[in-house]
């Protein structure tokens, strides 16, 4: 099957930089936001939509929504990488449509004008020396060339494409045809390209990438037009956001091309539990047949399994698509430090076979554990959990967003360093890379969208935010590390309408999470009918907010000492008591706070502690703790974590040097004093709360800053 595609209205209606800079009203005489309040009209969203709808040939077909298994060999997949150095062109932010009206698409890149190299996975932001790329908003477009063998074509192999994200709005291209499309980033984009290569000759991928963000994406943004030319050239305009850490844009996970035979496996759903000593594995196996497309097949081909151990050892073997797997005497997946053995997993080889013989095999991670929560306690296992962790971006030099295995390595050692067993994907998903390996070291993972900030709280904007929940959900709800949903952080839930709006949206999380295989759509609107609770993260007033009435846990986030009463660290303990033990009495459901903290520079040091020195920073965490640990006894707080884990890049901004400095590390992952005091305070709740044995050298800076018998 090959899609040909145009984009929409609604794909290209939104407000690209081409809609607002070229076609703006004629009244339009004061600076005005494209997209929300002042607007550029409708009626010019549309003009534009058109006129782009007739340079992209094709069958019109929908954004892409599932991005598929993730690409894993078998003895019936082949699978291969398309990373390295593509080619890349900006589009002219004074004409951002040229490479739609010169179909840049329909040759390479590097015959219609001049092109750089670009690393794939990376964003293209912070690469090269250039104040334009860095700061680009609008159309990006890469290529490149690759070649397929022939064999495949022989064998008859279904063949597919698969981006693991592209920030923010993308179309996908083959051979100069537009394959696919997706809006938003940090998700995977699939499609199908069977009949669309060249075998055994070049084939030309190209990805048409465009970062503008609005009132009606996920998230927000604003682009301001700056009318006065006595201060701003013609055409002059801004992007500004609902959040403070960098748009970093690009392609920023890895581009693989993979085989499935034509008939094959098209989704996997896995529940778990436990009876006693045993685990449970429930499982549904779609199977599709390429031409037709997804179908559940009662009949041939059937579905086999077998179920390995850590090691590879065969444990037992079950028949059929659908059913539950019995493992006496199952090893469980535990969080870190909470077992000898965590972040056990076991593999479901699926097989899909006919009456010739098996078809086709994918290897499904699988850790068993169950989730439970009432009104004060989340468990994993049955056993109560306290969370100790941390809020995280995915940033780092040079590559911004882009994945980065020896990051990846880095950072999860650092997590354990630290002694901490859990974070939250602060603003967004996260890698498909990373989350496996939270699974693998038991590190769990409050799993959040790209919802930070929201306001309006629009019907248009609600569809999207279910959409990107729905998406989020199918692609990681197998993982046993994912123990909580987030649909956002920090919204204007204050604004009446957020209270219908965000009951609809977790009603909808819930139904896509359902805590059994489902065949049509479950309308799972009660906590119990979903197999993790859903949360947002909070930080409006409680008493005039309307979100978290709707939520299963509630999460806040409170700086105290830094944002309010500034300099005042006496304080924080009575207010952060105060605060929590109201929003549990309110809501009667458990509580933990997600984010607290205060910024510092490496190396500055001050006695007394004062703002921004590294004293100050870890004063501020010594009296949380202090609160934390009186919220704990009340028997309904049920963790911390810390913002965050390492300084991260921001805007620029007159109010931060260039980064958010509130981190643990240095953005070269390098601890500062407040690093070296979370791993004193993490072992020693990880010891009285676990009975883990504390490692030599953890404290040993403690004589030095008095770190008052922690």
């Amino acid at each position: 099957m090959y899609l040909l595609c145009t984009i929409s209205v609604e794909k290209l209606s939104y407000c690209m930089t081409a809609s607002c800079l070229n076609n703006r009203p004629a009244a339009n005489v004061q600076d005005k936001q494209c997209g929300g309040g002042n607007t550029v009209e409708m009626e010019t969203y549309i003009t534009i939509a058109i006129g782009l709808l007739t340079v992209v040939l094709g069958t019109q077909c929908a954004d892409n929504t599932w991005g598929g298994l993730y690409p894993r060999e078998s003895e019936s997949r082949e699978v291969r990488s398309l990373d390295g150095l593509w080619n890349f062109r900006l589009a002219p932010l004074e004409d951002p449509e040229k490479g739609f009206r010169e179909e840049w698409y329909a040759q390479p890149l590097r015959k219609t004008g001049a092109v750089i190299s670009m690393p794939v996975p990376s964003s293209y932001n912070d690469v090269t020396q250039d104040k334009a790329l860095r700061d680009h908003i609008g159309w990006a477009w890469y290529d490149r060339t690759f070649y397929v063998p022939t064999r495949w074509q022989e064998d008859k192999q279904r063949v597919v494409l698969r981006l693991g994200s592209a920030h923010y709005n993308s179309i996908i291209y083959l051979n100069g045809v537009a394959v696919t499309s997706h809006e938003g980033g940090h998700l995977p984009i699939m499609s199908e390209i069977t009949s669309g290569l060249v075998y055994g000759q070049e084939n030309l991928v190209t990805v048409a990438i465009n970062n503008t963000l609005t009132p009606e994406t996920i998230p927000q943004g604003s682009i301001t037009y700056h009318d006065d030319l006595t201060r701003y050239p013609p055409g002059y305009f801004t992007q500004s956001y609902n959040f403070d850490f960098t748009n970093y844009a690009g392609l920023h996970r890895p581009v693989y091309v993979y085989t499935t035979p034509r008939t094959y496996i098209e989704d996997i759903f896995v529940t778990t539990d436990i009876s006693g000593t045993d685990g449970i594995i429930s499982y549904d196996i779609i199977t599709a047949t390429t031409k037709i497309g997804p179908k559940r097949l009662n009949d041939a081909p059937g579905c086999s399994m077998k179920v390995l151990d850590k090691d590879g050892s065969h444990v037992t073997s079950a028949i059929g698509c659908q059913g539950s797997i019995m493992i006496s005497n199952a090893s469980l997946w535990w969080p870190y430090l909470m077992s000898e053995d965590p972040g056990y997993l076991y593999t479901l080889k699926v097989a899909v076979s006919d009456t010739e013989g098996i078809l086709d095999v994918y290897p499904q991670k699988v850790g068993i554990r169950t989730i439970g929560w009432n009104s004060t306690t989340l468990t994993i296992n049955n056993k109560p959990v306290y969370l100790r962790g941390c809020g995280k971006h995915e940033d780092a030099d040079i590559r911004g967003k882009g994945v980065d295995y020896p990051l990846i390595v880095k950072d999860f050692s650092l997590l354990k360093w630290l002694g901490a067993n859990s974070f939250r994907t602060s603003h967004y998903p996260y890698a498909e890379e990373i989350m496996d390996m939270a699974d693998q070291e038991g590190i769990m993972v409050v799993d959040e969208c790209p919802a930070i900030g929201l306001s309006g709280f629009g019907e248009t904007l609600m569809n999207k935010h279910i959409s990107v929940m729905e998406e989020l959900v199918h692609r990681d709800r197998n993982r046993p590390s994912v123990i909580m949903w987030s649909v956002g952080n920090e919204p204007r839930s204050d604004q009446a309408a957020a209270k219908d709006y965000f009951r609809l949206v977790v009603a909808a999380t819930r139904a896509a999470d359902a805590t059994r295989p489902v065949t049509k759509v479950v309308a799972a609107t009660k906590a119990e009918d979903s197999s993790r609770p859903v949360t947002c993260v909070l930080n409006r007033p409680k008493y005039k907010e309307y979100a978290g009435s709707s939520l299963d846990i509630i999460l806040v986030n409170r700086y105290y000492s830094w944002y309010s009463d500034t300099g005042h660290l006496e304080i924080i303990k009575l207010q952060t008591v105060t605060e929590f033990t109201e929003w549990h009495e309110l809501h009667n459901k458990p509580v933990m706070i997600s984010e607290y903290g205060a910024g510092s520079m490496p190396g500055l040091h001050t006695d007394p502690a004062f703002t921004w020195s590294e004293e100050y920073q870890a004063e501020l965490m010594l009296q949380n703790f202090e609160a934390f640990d009186e919220l704990r006894k009340k028997g309904y707080f049920i963790g911390e974590m810390i913002w965050n884990f390492a300084d991260f890049a921001t805007p620029q901004e007159y109010n931060r040097p260039g980064a958010c400095m509130k981190g643990l590390f240095t953005r070269a992952r390098q601890p500062k004093l407040a690093g070296h005091l979370m791993r004193v305070h993490y072992w020693s709740l990880a010891q009285k709360i676990d009975n883990v044995t504390v490692p030599e050298g953890v404290g040993r800076l403690g004589s030095v800053y008095n770190w008052k018998n922690l």
